[in-house]
């Protein structure tokens, strides 16, 4: 019988020798589908549980992770052995460590920030679980349209996702804290003979009850219509639309790169010259803002802190810290930073750390299909790819269009253009933004293994850096 998660943090809590220590014990479960050419290749099932300790002694700490620790009956001698080996093992690595620069008393309960159990999530209550029965409506509708693309000569391709993991944080202060999030994503890649004849779509949901398989559908024909003529262009500066999956992937890079720390050493694009940062700027148009909320109900996420490293952004002594509402950016001024307790002390300023979801709006209510057709001429990207920073003091980014580029005129897509290398800042970005659209729940496509959780509109930029021809389809 395996040992109960909760069980597991309770027992290394009672296990350890450290000043202070953190058990953080995780089980996911995941279901998936895959398919190519029309036809449903596989699908699969998997669980999954990691146990990560953070012992404390004096100001360092050590951690020490396993991604599984079964027992045997009862609970058993063989896992206490090894969670017993595991906390000794991260005590060993806290006594080798250098004092923790962002140290910090670890957080318990009813102490100023510390994070409250939430209403239904005890924590003594078994880990929840996913199953196949989450695609029942989409897994029908996937098959009504591979077989209307194999009718039409289309070919679909694609993956969906879902996942449910559980989480248990405990400290030795008293701390116990439980969280189940939800997150699945499905992509889709449409093709067909012509050249250039591939387009992508891709989708965040929490349970696939808002997929709607037969309106992506429409959507990926539609595409691969605007693709029967070609039309090439050179590098150079465009009016260009970016749809909210492109425009999720280049703000999550300014997101990443916001940490309070590292501007203040005058090593990002966040950093003041001559000293500071740059907290109070206006970097966007009048009413713009970013923000991230927990307990935003499409974009719902852990509403506390879980973290087993230490970095500019996030602290392991911070664990349990309460996450709330943070706006970024506001009315076009950058309003907060990544900040730990810790940097927050050397900068004056309230703790605000990173938070699993992030929203842009400007007020916009135009949708995409609105902004096309305001458009005299310009370009219509799909979604970006290979995005890597090129220069972190400007936030210079390169990356690549893909599955689709299109050529707007008067109003309309008039046919489909070769694919670029673009060279941007996001951050540059944001101050020339033309035009707004409404703010959506999208999947960027170059970040979705590692963030799903966000709301972006469309923009338009009337000057976007095409540096390069690219021979990418």
């Amino acid at each position: 019988m395996t040992q109960p998660s909760h069980e597991i943090v309770e027992r290394a809590l009672a296990a350890s020798k450290a000043d202070g220590c953190v058990v953080i014990a995780s089980e996911s479960s995941t279901v998936n589908l895959r398919w190519a050419n029309n036809t449903l290749t596989t699908n699969g099932a998997a669980r999954d549980r990691s146990v990560t300790v953070v012992s404390v002694i004096g100001r360092s700490f050590g951690v020490r992770s396993v991604t599984s620790l079964d027992s045997g009956p009862n609970g058993s001698e063989a896992g206490v052995d090894k969670l017993t080996e595991l906390v000794r093992a991260s005590e060993a690595a806290a006594r080798d460590a250098d004092e923790a620069e962002d140290y910090g008393e670890l957080l318990g309960p009813g102490q100023p920030g510390a994070a409250v159990p939430v209403e239904g999530e005890a924590f003594d209550e078994p880990a929840r679980r996913t199953s196949t029965a989450v695609f029942a409506r989409f897994a029908a509708e996937l098959g009504d349209a591979l077989r209307a693309a194999r009718a039409e000569g289309r070919a679909l391709y694609g993956f969906a996702e879902h996942d449910l993991t559980t989480t248990w944080l405990g400290t030795s202060g008293g701390l116990r804290l439980r969280h189940s999030q939800p997150t699945g994503s499905v992509e889709w890649n449409a093709k067909n003979d012509q050249p250039g004849g591939s387009v992508w779509h891709g989708q965040s949901t929490h349970d696939f009850t808002d997929v709607d398989v037969a309106a992506t559908d429409a959507e990926l024909r539609r595409r691969l219509s605007w693709g029967a003529r070609q039309v090439e262009l050179p590098a150079g500066r465009y009016e260009t639309l970016l749809p909210p999956s492109a425009v999720s992937d280049l703000i999550l890079e300014a997101y990443w790169s916001a940490a309070g720390r590292d501007a203040a050493e005058g090593r990002t694009v966040y950093s003041r010259a001559g000293g500071g940062t740059r907290l109070g700027e206006v970097f966007g148009p009048s009413g713009l803002r970013l923000s991230s909320d927990p307990a935003d109900p499409e974009l719902s996420c852990a509403p506390f802190v879980v973290t087993g490293h230490s970095s500019a952004t996030s602290s392991v002594f911070d664990n349990g810290l309460a996450l709330g509402r943070t706006n970024w950016f506001e009315d076009g001024k950058l309003a907060a930073m990544l900040h730990t307790r810790s940097s927050a002390r050397a900068a004056g300023a309230a703790p605000t750390p990173f938070i699993d979801n992030l929203t842009m709006d400007g007020g916009g209510t135009a949708t995409l299909d609105e902004m096309v057709a305001s458009t005299d001429r310009g370009l219509l990207l799909t979604c970006l790819w290979y995005i890597r920073e090129v220069d972190p003091e400007v936030l210079l980014l390169t990356g690549l269009t893909r599955d689709g580029v299109y050529l707007v005129e008067k109003g309309e897509v008039v046919g489909v253009v070769n694919n670029f290398r673009f060279n941007e800042s996001p951050v540059n970005v944001l101050g020339r933004i033309s035009e707004i659209g409404a703010a959506t729940r999208t999947l960027g496509r170059e970040w979705a293994d590692w963030f799903k959780l966000s709301r972006m509109p469309a923009i338009r930029v009337p000057d976007f850096n095409m540096s390069s021809v690219s021979p990418a389809s």
